[in-house]
């Protein structure tokens, strides 16, 4: 581990430690808030984590040199838009007495969000290809190459 790497680590154990603090120490932090950050906590680290990881492990099995980075981003932003919807999704709050809470159809969102994501990541693929193309064609305007002997 470089040097850079342990000084980083360190420096987040440290503001780790005063979050901890803090929370453990402020009488204001109900433990229904510690509940449930530990339960974030957990969640990240027991789902999300592996998920991730495991979807990192697939693309670089079935995925293309050339449009890996592109997949695997728009897999990140893909699970981002998705945690921070899923709940929405659910229809998590909404009442019957209420029309005004979570009157959208945020399923349809959600894939509309999807297909931008997608579409953006097969643009962004269609013109590097495009680039490659072109630098690896030779140039009009140079000579031709003289054959030696």
């Amino acid at each position: 581990m470089t040097t850079a790497r342990r000084c980083l680590a360190a420096l987040g154990a440290l503001v780790m430690a005063y979050a901890m603090i803090g929370a453990f120490t402020d009488a204001e932090v109900r433990l229904g808030a510690l509940i449930f950050l530990i339960g974030v906590l957990v969640a990240h680290d027991g789902l999300l984590l592996p998920l991730s990881i495991a979807a990192g492990v697939l693309t670089g099995r079935l995925v293309p040199l050339r449009q890996r980075a592109l997949v695997k981003a728009a897999l990140v932003v893909s699970l981002a838009v998705t945690v921070v919807a899923f709940p929405l999704v659910l229809g998590r709050g909404r009442a019957a007495d209420n029309p005004s809470l979570l009157p959208l159809h945020y399923g349809r969102g959600l894939l509309e969000i999807y297909v931008i994501i997608w579409a953006t990541a097969a643009v962004a693929g269609g013109v590097q290809a495009r680039r490659r193309r072109r630098a690896a064609r030779p140039d009009p305007q140079s000579p031709p190459a003289t054959p030696a002997g």
